[in-house]
């Protein structure tokens, strides 16, 4: 979940580093919606568009950006408005960092995508958390009860088991209780302080030299998802949130 890397940027102290010359930086995978059609957007406003689909999302500038942030270029990120579903016209400015946390979804779902990445975790949330925090969020964004439960029942819940969490398989690490298990996340800020250091652990260094990886460690305590992203000095975390 994205309130996960927001306590993890916060306890890494970057919050309070200017942007341009924080070493660990947030990128979502909110910011790469599809531009919808006209028709699209129409059924969006009414709530009957699926944004949890992987087809709503657009992987090839998703994977562009991500590849050219791999390699130390910056990048314009799109801004994604989720009061009128669309893609502004303005870019978010993404300057190069040690660590990338990029969060999302379905961060997994998509293998060239996911193949990028050398550390994966999974944020397990209970289901009523996760309702009850949409909730809130869409109805700070202006959307009616009814039309939010709805959109939850026909779309959200579906997708999220039938393309969601079978991505767990894929995770290195899994987060119970998301942000309220500090034991994780500190073991998490921990490991990217290391990364920091350049004292990378011998597993992580094998990932980066396309041998895979060597082990799973479950953190203690057992549905979402996150993971850590690395080319050399590099290295990306990803978690996830539910956007629409």
């Amino acid at each position: 979940q994205s309130t996960v890397c927001e306590k993890i940027m916060e306890l890494l102290g970057q919050n309070e580093v200017e942007q341009r010359q924080r070493k660990v930086l947030i990128l979502s995978q909110d910011s790469f919606y599809k531009v919808l059609t006209a028709e699209q957007q129409a059924k969006a406003l009414k709530g009957q568009y699926n944004f949890d689909h992987p087809d709503a999302f657009d992987n090839d500038l998703m994977h562009s950006t991500l590849k050219n942030i791999v390699e130390g270029r910056t990048v314009e990120v799109p801004t994604y408005d989720f009061v009128t579903h669309s893609r502004l016209a303005e870019t978010t400015v993404v300057y190069p960092a040690d660590v990338v946390l990029f969060e999302g979804i379905l961060v997994f779902y998509n293998q060239d995508i996911r193949d990028m990445f050398h550390l994966r975790l999974f944020v397990d949330t209970d289901s009523d958390v996760r309702l009850s925090r949409r909730v809130l969020r869409d109805m700070k964004r202006g959307r009616d009860l009814e039309q939010i439960l709805t959109q939850y029942t026909t779309f959200v819940k579906p997708a999220f088991e039938e393309f969601c969490l079978p991505t767990k398989k894929y995770a290195d690490v899994i987060i119970p209780r998301g942000v309220d298990n500090m034991v994780a996340i500190n073991l998490i800020v921990q490991h990217i302080q290391d990364i920091l250091n350049g004292d990378i652990c011998k597993w992580q260094r094998g990932a980066v030299n396309g041998h895979g990886r060597t082990y799973k460690r479950p953190f203690p305590e057992p549905t979402e998802s996150s993971s850590v992203l690395a080319a050399g000095k590099r290295s990306h975390l990803e978690s996830s949130s539910r956007p629409h």
